[in-house]
């Protein structure tokens, strides 16, 4: 079969070994909750973290994605509304990183445990947990 896409179990927060199993316990919003990973997949009992303390290296994503919100924010404003007082954009960022933190953590979790997390999508563990 050909290989299952990794970017829609990106978005859907999905393990990167099965693609089936959920990351986190709730939904991004539930402020309660929105940081409890799962330490392991349900569908296919792979371990999250891959050794202690290892998504603090998630924290450098999370800057990068809080860095492109920036800079999107300050372009959509100069564009849009041309030169503005320094409060505009700094309100219109700090409203953007707390509307948006929820969904920073999440995604910076989710792709560096994509990317350094060793773990590839594996076809035969998601037909042998069908059996």
């Amino acid at each position: 079969m050909a290989k299952k896409s990794v970017f829609p179990a990106i978005l859907k927060a999905k393990c990167p070994r099965c693609h089936k199993g959920q990351l986190f316990e709730s939904k991004p919003y539930n402020l309660r909750k929105f940081t409890r990973m799962h330490e392991q997949c349900s569908h296919c009992d792979v371990q999250f973290a891959r050794e202690p303390r290892f998504f603090e290296g998630a924290m450098y994503i999370s800057y990068v994605i809080s860095v492109a919100l920036f800079l999107t924010n300050a372009f959509v404003i100069y564009t849009f509304w041309g030169r503005q007082p320094v409060w505009v954009f700094m309100t219109s960022i700090i409203v953007a990183v707390i509307l948006l933190y929820p969904l920073t953590f999440r995604y910076s979790r989710i792709l560096y445990l994509y990317a350094f997390g060793n773990l590839k999508y594996d076809e035969s563990v998601v037909t042998d947990q069908k059996n």
